[in-house]
């Protein structure tokens, strides 16, 4: 499964990079396949491993900061691997192709 999710501390001033990079240090650290925007981070693994990564990734945050904004958006196919790379390389060949 892929699950996108964006972790947005609260009540930390007008300044969230440094309790956002705890968050994708976990992330990181997990060793799942994983890709960080400036939006979301995606991970992909299965369903335990993934939201064990997105508990700990916000535990992070929350360990620095009053309240914790959670956004997530997941896709659940099981069986599938290496869709973090390949939904994006499919886009990208498309593209070459116009």
């Amino acid at each position: 499964m892929l699950v996108a999710f964006s972790v947005t501390p609260i009540g930390v001033g007008d300044s969230v990079g440094d309790a956002v990079a705890e968050a994708v240090r976990v992330v990181r650290a997990s060793g799942l396949p994983n890709r960080t925007d400036a939006m979301f981070t995606t991970v992909e693994g299965e369903w335990d491993e993934v939201m064990a990564v997105v508990k700990q990734a916000m535990d992070a945050v929350a360990a620095v900061a009053p309240r914790v904004s959670l956004s997530l958006k997941a896709d659940v196919r099981p069986g599938v691997t290496g869709a973090l790379t390949a939904k994006v390389e499919h886009i990208e060949r498309v593209l070459g192709e116009s």
